[in-house]
């Protein structure tokens, strides 16, 4: 178990050192460690509020707490949320290698990968994470369930019940103050990019995801979340090198992301309204084609459930063809439609 040892100026109080012990449950770092075993580790930091403070992590017990820097090493925002930045570390690591694709040859097999990773990903996202996970919009087997969310997670968007129950809540209070990523209310930054890498959402509501958290290997999947993007990179190190490490992953995950990201954040703010919905929501046929129907957003809060998000046929949703292409071949069924009854009598002959 970690253990946290200090012989300081003054001594960690202990909220601190629980709030230390709850942000390492869920630290990327940590999850890295629990996944795959590790010697005893010892450090002496430096608190500016606490002076010195040795911390001794033993990480060979397999144990889902070690202590972290939270309070101290943080960026602070208006809404009194805190970014630490050991959390951020590895979302900007990132970024920064997918600067490594300047280093190498160019071929053209690397630009295919990476696209291909970027639109199959994003398939998973809004099909398996939003559409299934989050609003039940279709029905599979337990076995193409698991499928799609490993598949989901290579995403490195947290755990598929993460990932649903936040955006039930989100659907919950859309745009009031409860939201989790009002652009209107808390910014564009906020929306798009501080929630996620803040201290404020990290643990997972497992009220608001009750119906999958029954399913254990779900459970396991969401606990060491960091294992399906561990295996991709693997994969893709042993089939092309480094070279398809940093176009396949590290570029088109942050690509994935920021694609990801625009619906929390440029949907609620650029568009047209067609349903007078109670939150900001809008239309955007670019952020649509983007994210292969997720920018059809307006119509998506006016009826969460269906399975298509472009309610008419000029409405491009690629997710919902792929779904229904998958429905012929038997993986999925069940897709469910928007109720006649909730579009104008002169719309009803033009959905799809």
């Amino acid at each position: 178990m970690a253990r946290v040892i200090s012989r300081t100026t003054s001594k960690l109080s202990e909220s601190t050192q629980h709030r230390l012990q709850n942000y390492y449950t869920h630290c990327p770092f940590g999850q890295l460690t629990r996944t795959f075993q590790l010697p005893t580790l010892k450090m002496v930091l430096r608190s500016p509020r606490s002076g010195w403070v040795r911390v001794a992590l033993d990480l060979s017990e397999g144990t889902s707490r070690m202590s972290a820097i939270v309070r101290n090493w943080a960026v602070r925002l208006s809404n009194g949320s805190t970014i630490s930045i050991l959390a951020a570390i590895p979302f900007a690591i990132i970024h920064l290698l997918s600067l490594g694709i300047f280093f190498f040859p160019f071929h053209w097999s690397y630009l295919i990968a990476c696209a291909a990773l970027l639109v199959v990903r994003m398939f998973f996202v809004t099909a398996g994470y939003h559409r299934y996970f989050s609003h039940r919009s279709y029905k599979t087997s337990r076995a193409f369930q698991f499928v799609i969310a490993f598949m989901a997670m290579t995403s490195s968007q947290k755990g598929v019940l993460w990932w649903a129950a936040h955006h039930r809540h989100h659907h919950r209070f859309s745009d009031q103050e409860d939201d989790l990523h009002s652009p209107t209310l808390f910014g564009f930054f906020w929306s798009h990019l501080g929630w996620i890498i803040s201290d404020k959402y990290v643990g997972t509501r497992i009220d608001y995801i009750g119906d999958f958290a029954k399913f254990p290997e779900l459970r396991w999947l969401n606990k060491y979340y960091l294992v399906p993007p561990t295996v991709l990179v693997i994969a893709l190190f042993f089939i092309g090198g480094l070279p398809l490490v940093f176009w396949g992953f590290c570029l088109s995950t942050t690509l994935l992301w920021h694609d990801t990201f625009t619906i929390n954040s440029l949907s609620h703010l650029f568009g047209s309204r067609r349903y007078q919905t109670a939150d900001t929501s809008r239309n955007n046929w670019l952020l649509a084609l983007m994210t292969l129907g997720e920018g059809w957003h307006n119509n998506h809060h006016h009826y969460m459930a269906s399975a298509r998000q472009g309610f008419f046929w000029w409405e491009i949703d690629i997710t919902y063809y792929t779904l229904k292409a998958l429905s012929w071949c038997g993986l999925v069924w069940d897709l469910r439609k928007v109720p006649a009854h909730l579009l104008p009598p002169e719309q009803q002959s033009l959905a799809a």
